[in-house]
């Protein structure tokens, strides 16, 4: 079993930056894939980036790329979301989560575990 916790949220402005954090516990991440979900009010959740068990492979929504970086720090058991120049399109609740699977990692139905997510709020 593996227990995720988010957090880094918050109101900011346009142009502002923020780095969400999900912290692990029960098992180590290292052999687990990680993604980062978002849901928008009266939206399905939708993909925003993930990073593979290996930590070599990455892959972003395209309206995040170039904005947003994934990474893990396995020593610490935690996977961040370096989210920089937010929209305020990018207004939602984040979502960590943890897949022992190794395909179809852009659908949420592919992660056995999930954090409780975070408010972002973006103000333009």
């Amino acid at each position: 079993q593996v227990q995720l916790v988010e957090s880094g949220g918050g109101l900011v402005q346009a142009g502002d930056s923020l780095r969400l954090s999900c912290a692990a516990s029960g098992r180590t991440l290292s052999s687990y894939s990680m993604g980062w979900f978002r849901q928008a009010p009266g939206k399905e959740r939708e993909f925003v980036a993930l990073i593979r068990w290996s930590g070599t492979s990455t892959y972003y929504t395209d309206s995040v790329k170039g904005r947003f970086t994934i990474f893990r720090d396995n020593a610490k058991n935690t996977v961040y979301l370096q989210m920089n120049s937010l929209k305020a399109e990018d207004t939602a609740v984040y979502y960590c989560a943890a897949a022992a699977g190794r395909v179809g990692l852009l659908s949420p139905n592919a992660y056995d575990y999930w954090g409780q997510g975070t408010q972002v709020t973006v103000s333009s």
